[in-house]
């Protein structure tokens, strides 16, 4: 793992964007990556590899609770792993001396105490608004947006989403510092619209879930350009959890599976405008 960044001085100095590539398995983001067949992501990621780590929670609404609380995936061997953000508390191991330490309750309020935009893409139906449950993640936020298009059920998902993040850093003025998170839907089930011949019949697989890493890779490069088009943006990559196909006798998550708890993670800075190569 990379030495990890000062956050005390990245907080305040740069755009900071939240990617969660919702339902992603460790395993299958590897071996797309080394196979070459995610050119936009891998041209970001450290070393061109994505970090295995262990999810804090086994599905979306804990892990989405655990993560805006500063419990990011934490990296899968002995620790303890000094955290990015953290809230004060007394006795904590993983705050250390680069951690960007807050006194609100969760990270995004914390974000716009320091003057931040924050801003929810939604994905999953816990981002949808819709009942009670779906409105508690994207209620962290100062501005939520979510449509039937970013959902599971699209096979336009990520496309629609990443036009509307575009639309928000288009609107935002530009001394305005902005966290963008974005839940990408294009990954949980159902996806076996994104195997190409595949039929409904056909259902998910391992194989789909693949397909629909590959489109969001096609896509993701707008979304990177519009986070940096203002100045430096810090951005985090990562799933929430994975899931299974079969593994095991297991059909999907909220289950303590390895094809659940181990998840992809990379972290890097965007370059704003005028500025070099991504770190």
């Amino acid at each position: 793992m990379n030495q990890p960044p000062d956050m005390r001085t990245v907080v305040g100095s740069h755009d900071l964007l939240l990617v969660t590539l919702d339902t992603l398995r460790y395993d299958v983001a590897a071996e797309l990556a080394a196979a070459g067949r995610l050119p936009n992501l891998a041209r970001h990621l450290p070393g061109g590899r994505w970090e295995r780590r262990h999810a804090p929670g086994s599905f979306t609404y804990a892990s989405h609770q655990a993560i805006f609380a500063g419990f990011l995936p934490t990296p899968a061997e002995p620790g303890p792993h000094p955290r990015l953000f953290a809230a004060r508390f007394e006795g904590s191991e993983t705050t250390a001396g680069g951690t960007y330490v807050y006194d609100s309750p969760d990270l995004v309020s914390a974000l716009a105490a320091e003057g931040y935009r924050t801003v929810c893409v939604g994905g999953v139906g816990f981002f949808n608004g819709r009942p009670p449950l779906g409105s508690v993640l994207p209620g962290l936020f100062q501005e939520s947006h979510w449509e039937p298009s970013f959902g599971v059920a699209s096979p336009v998902s990520f496309e629609a989403q990443v036009a509307r993040a575009e639309e928000v850093v288009a609107a935002l003025p530009r001394d305005r510092r902005l966290f963008l998170f974005v839940n990408v839907s294009a990954l949980h089930q159902p996806n076996w619209f994104h195997r190409p011949g595949a039929t409904r019949e056909d259902g998910d697989s391992r194989e789909s879930h693949a397909a629909a890493l590959e489109y969001v890779d096609r896509h993701v490069g707008r979304l990177f350009a519009a986070a940096s088009s203002r100045r430096s943006c810090f951005a985090i990559v990562c799933s929430d959890h994975g899931t299974a196909y079969g593994d095991d006798g297991y059909t999907g998550h909220r289950i303590g599976h390895e094809a659940v708890w181990t998840v992809p993670y990379a972290q890097f800075t965007l370059p704003g405008p005028g500025e070099g190569a991504a770190a």
